[in-house]
């Protein structure tokens, strides 16, 4: 046991100069993408970024036959609610058009998702179901694998920054007329300035009353820097295995 432990101690001691080289250069390069999320969350590009992952793979224009709800998140959720809001907007405009609900997982989800579009005036008897489906492509093939007329014009309803993956993978799976109907959320036009002083701010706290880009914008673009990376990473990952 002792020749083990002075046999790590020396491997330990001749590896510990790169160790601390790693270390400094893995800090120093963590420190650099902080600071250039900073830098960016002060610009419109993460909005930007953002809304061309909603919008690149083509809206929906015109009517379609069949509308695809595609689901992942808990149910209820914001997520979730917001696509489903969308879906029952677009069978209110669109009354010839079915709605297939893919979600996987517990089917309880699926059913609330169900209850929750006919809550909101769908007719049900315009609603099916598909309990399939792990992630985007899955759910693409599962829908090609049970519908005879795959020419037919899709209307695929899905949160904004996974509406361009989810386009393309519709039409790898066969899906050539499908278009994108993103469930964007929609901001709330408030100056949402206060006054400091009269609401108990301290006298030695920074006033920032009247700077709501600084309390609520340049935190949710840092949100949408991670939100579009990570999809960014996931188109990637979908182009490497050839699913759009």
């Amino acid at each position: 046991m002792r020749r083990l432990i002075t046999t790590l101690r020396k491997l330990v001691a001749r590896a510990w100069p790169s160790i601390k080289r790693w270390s400094r250069r893995a800090v120093t390069a963590s420190g650099v993408v902080a600071l250039v999320m900073c830098a960016l969350a002060c610009t419109r590009l993460p909005f930007d970024a953002h809304r061309w992952l909603g919008t690149a793979a083509g809206e929906c224009v015109m009517p379609t036959s069949r509308i695809i709800v595609l689901g992942g998140s808990g149910m209820p959720s914001g997520p979730e609610l917001l696509r489903l809001h969308r879906a029952a907007e677009l069978a209110a405009r669109w009354p010839d058009a079915s709605i297939t609900i893919v979600h996987p997982g517990d089917p309880a989800a699926i059913e609330l998702m169900r209850a929750e579009l006919i809550m909101r005036g769908t007719d049900p008897t315009r609603i099916t179901l598909m309990n399939d489906g792990d992630n985007t492509r899955a759910q693409a093939l599962a829908l090609a694998a049970s519908t005879k007329r795959r020419q037919d014009p899709i209307a695929i309803v899905t949160a904004p920054e996974n509406m361009y993956r989810s386009v393309r993978a519709f039409n790898r799976a066969g899906f050539m007329n499908a278009c994108g109907a993103p469930a964007w959320d929609h901001a709330m036009f408030h100056q949402f300035d206060y006054e400091h002083s009269r609401i108990g701010g301290k006298t030695w706290a920074p006033d920032i009353s009247d700077q709501p880009t600084l309390r609520y914008t340049f935190w949710n673009y840092l949100k949408l820097e991670v939100t579009c990376l990570r999809e960014y990473a996931a188109i990637v990952y979908y182009k490497v295995n050839g699913w759009m």
